[in-house]
């Protein structure tokens, strides 16, 4: 029996080793195509080896990679596996086919539910609620094995406990393991992102300003010899837009030097109540024209040292992008929230604009990405750097078509 249950924990192990090792740098879209097909083996394998009892009772785990797709990746993903695993289940046959084909489809119409909160807990909390489930998904399927049986004798007994036990450890372990992946790779892409707003602040530092030397003095000559009578309308054309192309080329300046580091008369020791207010004030004509309400609520008494230049053009970003989200849907809400978490300055600003994909979401950031056709994405990278600098962390949550939220943690 200890084989058969080292060889079936081999087999729940494989779609997690198989996407980290060979899969972990492809796109989410390719991974997750991946981790339902190995699933799907591992369900396969789990049901072709299963665990034998003494007492001539069998058991498998082919529930665990079922249950942990359903909750970390909702009716979408799991719905291959329930296909798959009822197709080959009805192929084995035997007396327990139609009991495994209603307990499968209780639970890809029950769990699934629980996605969307399962994702938005904290580590500990998703493995704690994994291991729940386990334990309440394997306790229904025991209480129906005995209303079949009929009888609880010492064999039902220690099936009962093999099986609660097995489910419930392999499922810790299991859930442990992608959390911890999870885990790591946020922190590598942390890191990466630290890296890169660095190289591009060293760079913004030691070129931006030479840059502007010669385009402040081209700009100046343009505008005089714009002046001249002697010029035809032709020729005025030709120099206004000479000009238009200057004053873009030095806005692009403008916002590389914002990733210089923090100026020191711009340094503050505040709570963002004067930032935040006056960043509001400042984008709601802009919001107002694109038909977009804004609701802003503060609630912070927790103070941090800050560049205020730095923040204000970081917020300013955040909430011209989300305006400009709502625009192409005739309008929207546009929610900011400041308030304080367990020393922690939080800002959540939220839209319901068009939204992004989980690819987009995981390049934005990156210099020269942008999700509009005209945009450079310095502003989006001005704002990460802002945060960098203060040592805070952005998470954002996106659905196409629902909106976005970006959420700011200030460690103080």
């Amino acid at each position: 029996m200890l084989e058969t249950l080292l060889l079936n924990f081999l087999f729940l192990l494989l779609p997690v080793l198989f996407v980290l090792i060979f899969f972990e740098n492809r796109t989410h879209s390719y991974n997750r195509k991946m981790l339902i097909l190995l699933s799907a083996v591992t369900m396969i394998l789990c049901i072709a080896k299963p665990i034998k009892l003494e007492m001539g009772f069998i058991f498998d785990l082919r529930y665990i990679p079922f249950i942990i797709v359903a909750l970390y990746g909702g009716y979408k993903n799991v719905l291959p596996l329930y296909i798959v695993l009822n197709i080959y289940r009805f192929y084995v046959g035997g007396s327990g086919t139609i009991p495994s084909f209603l307990y499968s489809t209780a639970i890809f119409a029950l769990i699934p539910l629980f996605n969307n909160k399962f994702l938005k807990l904290d580590p500990k909390s998703r493995i704690v609620s994994a291991t729940i489930i386990s334990v309440l998904t394997m306790g229904f399927y025991l209480a129906i094995l005995s209303w079949i049986v009929g009888t609880l004798d010492w064999p039902f007994w220690t099936l009962t406990f093999y099986a609660v036990t097995t489910h419930v450890g392999v499922m810790c372990i299991i859930v442990l393991l992608i959390e911890q992946i999870i885990a790591n790779i946020k922190n590598r892409d942390r890191f990466l992102q630290s890296e890169r707003l660095n190289v591009v602040s060293e760079l913004a530092a030691s070129v931006s300003h030479e840059i502007r030397n010669p385009l402040t003095v081209t700009g100046g000559f343009l505008q005089l010899l714009n002046k001249s009578k002697t010029l035809t309308p032709v020729e005025k054309g030709y120099i206004e837009l000479s000009l238009q192309e200057l004053n873009r080329a030095e806005q692009i300046v403008s916002d590389y030097l914002s990733f210089a580091k923090p100026q020191s008369e711009n340094m503050v020791y505040s709570n963002l109540r004067a930032e935040s207010e006056y960043t509001k004030n400042l984008i709601l004509p802009y919001a107002t024209i694109h038909q977009v309400e804004v609701k802003y609520n503060f609630n912070n008494s927790l103070n941090k040292s800050y560049d205020r230049n730095q923040i204000q053009q970081c917020l300013i970003n955040l909430y011209k992008n989300a305006i400009e989200a709502m625009k192409e849907k005739g309008g929207g809400t546009l929610s900011i929230d400041i308030i304080e978490k367990k020393h922690n300055i939080v800002i959540s600003i939220q839209d319901t604009g068009i939204g992004m994909t989980k690819e987009e979401i995981s390049r934005l950031g990156k210099p020269y990405y942008s999700t509009k056709a005209e945009g450079t994405g310095l502003g989006m990278l001005m704002a990460y750097s802002a945060i960098h600098k203060v040592k805070g962390n952005i998470e954002v949550d996106s659905e196409k078509g629902k909106g976005t939220t970006f959420v700011i943690t200030i460690p103080t």
